[in-house]
């Protein structure tokens, strides 16, 4: 990022305000991040009992890191599961192509 051209962005967290400077096409998606990040430290603030904004802040980065993990680790599964497949799929082309014409 670029400190010239960037500018600065109102963030609220648990009715707690942030300014953090981005670009401006990067606005919209820090926007969206922050919302998100105050939905689940809200979520987990219903849930427990008087906890403070460091300790809710932290257990919502370690819930979000931990689903982000999950998400990857199911995607590379799911993209060696159709590497493999496709892996396949040429083997029996290869196979199709070279077999001698009838």
């Amino acid at each position: 990022m670029n400190a010239t051209s960037s500018e600065p962005v109102s963030l609220r967290l648990l009715d707690r305000e942030f300014h953090i400077a981005c670009a401006p096409e990067e606005r919209p998606g820090l926007v969206a991040a922050a919302q998100f990040l105050d939905g689940k430290m809200r979520e987990l603030k219903s849930n427990a009992k008087v906890p403070g904004f460091d300790r809710l802040a932290v257990l919502a980065a370690v819930s979000i890191a931990h689903d982000l993990l999950t998400l990857r680790k199911e995607h590379d599964s799911q993209e060696q599961v159709l590497t493999d497949g496709l892996a396949s799929l040429r083997r029996k082309l290869d196979g199709l192509l070279d077999a001698p014409v009838k």
